[in-house]
């Protein structure tokens, strides 16, 4: 019977130069994701009340789904760093 080594890497924050850089630039495409975010809601929601008034039921559909879309997307970069750390946390609890 041949007996495996037991692997045991846990994340550091000192493995590698440049880390806080690369956080930064991170936080800089959340940043830039809300944003864009927030441009798709504006962009759909004038979509959907062109649609509505107009009696055009595909662009109105159109802008509901970029709304809803554009918000899901919201929430999912706002909670990307909540995601990340539950599911590494989850990761780390399998033995």
């Amino acid at each position: 019977m041949r007996l495996l080594p037991t692997v045991d890497v846990t994340p550091n924050t000192n493995g590698l130069p440049g880390l806080a850089a690369l956080e930064k630039v991170v936080g800089a495409l959340l940043t830039f994701g809300l944003v864009a975010a927030v441009a798709a809601v504006v962009i759909s929601a004038i979509a959907w009340a062109v649609g509505s008034h107009s009696s055009n039921p595909h662009i109105a559909g159109r802008g509901k789904t970029g709304v809803i879309i554009a918000s899901a997307s919201a929430m999912l970069i706002g909670a990307a760093n909540t995601l990340v750390t539950f599911f590494s946390n989850a990761g780390a609890a399998i033995r």
